[in-house]
């Protein structure tokens, strides 16, 4: 989910809101989001500050006022938060609007993609390798239900993923070691640092245990969602009414770009 060009590192603390704004009787906060469709109330989780504050600011603000829900994909995710999209004629490419800003990853193992998770749509991991947040872009998870069997599968493919993921991260540790092996031509140095490094990513990721908790397991096999995302993206709240209304957002007919060819406004309130 590519969206939004990161902002300056060094500007970014202006920007963010301060985390301590935010009172004791304001926290699990909720939001409404009163759709062309009807309306979806979201509960913001308290152990993601910066994007439940920042979500917070945004609403209050009115950003949201008149924006899309620009991305629709069936039994995947609806999603929305950029601000071109307000005036956007049918037709135009949206997904690259936001604040100048991004936020840092607040990626917790508790809060994962099951149906209604609410989530922060980010650039892919080439670009993005901190894996931080769009300033303003959302998305909220319908996906699907999987059995016994596909969940083993699918937690197969998940552990090569995190192995991968460890590697890389492993890899980049050594980049001066890889680039004198290179410029040396020494082939039988870089098969060795990589067997070991690819033995090192395999441990750690045995070491962590399963790829998805008991939560997860029971998740995913009776009310659906996006287990692949985990991980990934920051979740930051959930659908706590609405879950109906965001069924029917993801049906609706797309045209090119996974856009709603029936535009979706949204009006962003905060629950009192």
């Amino acid at each position: 989910m590519s969206f939004l060009l990161p902002a300056e590192r060094e500007d970014v603390g202006d920007l963010i809101p301060n985390v301590s704004y935010l009172d004791k009787k304001q926290q699990q906060m909720k939001v409404k989001i009163q759709t062309t469709l009807g309306p979806i109330v979201v509960r913001l989780y308290d152990d993601t500050p910066l994007h439940r504050d920042n979500f917070l600011k945004l609403v209050k603000e009115g950003y949201y006022e008149g924006t899309l829900f620009h991305r629709v994909i069936k039994d995947f995710m609806i999603q929305g938060g950029d601000p071109d999209s307000k005036s956007a004629p049918a037709g135009q490419n949206l997904g690259m609007g936001g604040p100048d800003y991004t936020l840092p990853a607040e990626i917790l193992p508790q809060h994962f993609h099951k149906r209604g998770a609410l989530a922060a749509a980010r650039l892919g991991d080439e670009m993005n390798p901190e894996r931080e947040s769009s300033g303003s872009q959302f998305y909220i998870v319908w996906g699907q239900t999987y059995n016994a069997g596909q969940l083993r599968q699918l937690e197969k493919q998940l552990e090569m993923q995190q192995m991968q993921d460890v590697f890389n991260r492993l890899a980049a540790s050594h980049k001066a070691e890889i680039l004198q092996l290179r410029r040396e031509r020494n082939r039988a140095g870089l098969q060795e640092l990589q067997e070991r490094l690819a033995a090192e990513a395999e441990a750690q990721v045995k070491a962590a245990g399963s790829a998805l908790s008991e939560a997860q397991r029971e998740a995913y096999t009776t009310l659906g969602g996006t287990p692949h995302l985990d991980g990934q993206y920051t979740v930051f709240g959930e659908v706590e009414e609405g879950l109906d209304i965001v069924e029917r957002i993801q049906q609706v007919a797309t045209a090119r770009g996974d856009r709603p060819k029936e535009d979706i406004r949204m009006e962003l309130t905060v629950v009192e």
